[in-house]
């Protein structure tokens, strides 16, 4: 056991830090820490850590700064990584070994719908591999109980919707999940989500994570809209487009940044000159603002009224403090919008 002790400042933010989630009575921080990489194996992350001792210490101190800093939210889920299953172990072992004397403050979620183990169960929306997901997940987190449980996308392969919801259902009154999710549904499948929940007396989701950026809005205005109508937090991942909403990529591809990586996420091929230009007129708004191009972009999600908070990733614990002065900074003016909205559409022309 460590001798971590989190700052005792760490709920000392502004009254706009915490954001009431849908119509629940549950609040989270505007901004959570996302798990999504840099947190599996050694050798898999943005910052190259090659034994497991250096990873394990940087991912530490990643979740102590976020902690520290009043980030009570961890997202995760089965297939985090790389490899799958390995960001549930590693923040697992966190939690037991550093954090387990404040479980009752963190928020700890996870995930099940993408591929995850070879076979028909393996994968989608069915009732087996839900549940079989989560055991799996609450066995790797080494916790009785997650906070939230999605599902992780609809499901491809048409399992009924009363099977998928049934089975939040069952995670939920089961105490194994305290509140259900789902993740990367449209308005209309959403409306559906909440009618199949209201006619089977299930278990409601109170939260839906899709991606957002300045670069992908597909949320607007349709499902922000119905998840604000129907009282459902939103939670936004990729907030910076994987990285591409950065100084980064400004003038060209570093070898260590994540597109220039061959198992990278983010491809070479999609940073065109043309993008860079589009970024650098955007880094220009943001240095008006007083703002770096990443603080930027995460303050433009959290602009929306719709979202409770916005994802980030870290591959240092620094990085986690300077995107959290977003929150300084979420009012913008008419002139900004429209400025940043003719940059963003000239990309379109």
């Amino acid at each position: 056991m460590s001798d971590y002790q989190p700052a005792e400042n760490r709920y000392d933010q502004s009254d706009a830090w915490f954001r009431r989630c849908g119509k629940s009575g549950l609040f989270l921080p505007a901004v959570s820490l996302g798990c999504w990489h840099n947190f599996g194996d050694p050798g898999r992350d943005s910052g190259l850590h090659s034994d497991e001792a250096s990873m394990h210490a940087n991912c530490q101190r990643m979740l102590f700064t976020a902690f520290d800093h009043g980030v009570t939210h961890f997202d995760l889920a089965n297939n985090y990584g790389p490899p799958p299953g390995s960001a549930e172990a590693r923040v697992g072992r966190v939690l037991k070994e550093d954090l387990a004397a404040y479980r009752d403050e963190l928020l700890i979620s996870s995930k099940a719908g993408w591929d995850m183990w070879p076979g028909p169960y393996g994968n989608h929306g069915s009732r087996k591999h839900l549940l079989a997901s989560l055991d799996q997940s609450l066995a790797r987190l080494q916790l009785d109980y997650v906070d939230f449980f999605y599902s992780h996308r609809p499901c491809p392969v048409g399992t009924p919707l009363e099977e998928t919801l049934g089975a939040l259902d069952t995670a939920v009154r089961s105490g194994k999940a305290l509140y259900a999710g789902i993740s990367m549904y449209n308005a209309d499948q959403t409306r559906e989500v909440l009618a199949v929940c209201e006619a089977n007396n299930l278990v409601k989701p109170v939260i839906h994570q899709p991606n957002y950026s300045m670069l992908d809005r597909w949320v607007e205005p349709g499902l922000l809209n119905t998840a604000d109508e129907a009282g459902l937090g939103v939670i936004v991942f990729s907030p910076l487009a994987q990285g591409l909403l950065t100084d980064k990529y400004l003038e060209s591809i570093p070898e260590d940044s994540r597109a220039g990586h061959d198992d990278g996420y983010l491809s070479k091929d999609t940073i065109t000159a043309e993008k860079q230009a589009m970024l650098r007129r955007l880094n220009d708004i943001a240095k008006r603002r007083g703002q770096s191009l990443a603080q930027m972009a995460l303050s433009w999600t959290l602009r929306a009224s719709a979202v409770t908070s916005t994802l980030i990733g870290a591959s240092r614990p620094e990085q986690v403090i300077e995107n959290l002065k977003a929150v300084e900074q979420t009012a913008f003016d008419d002139a900004e919008i429209n400025e940043i909205d003719a940059v963003l559409a000239s990309l379109q022309a």
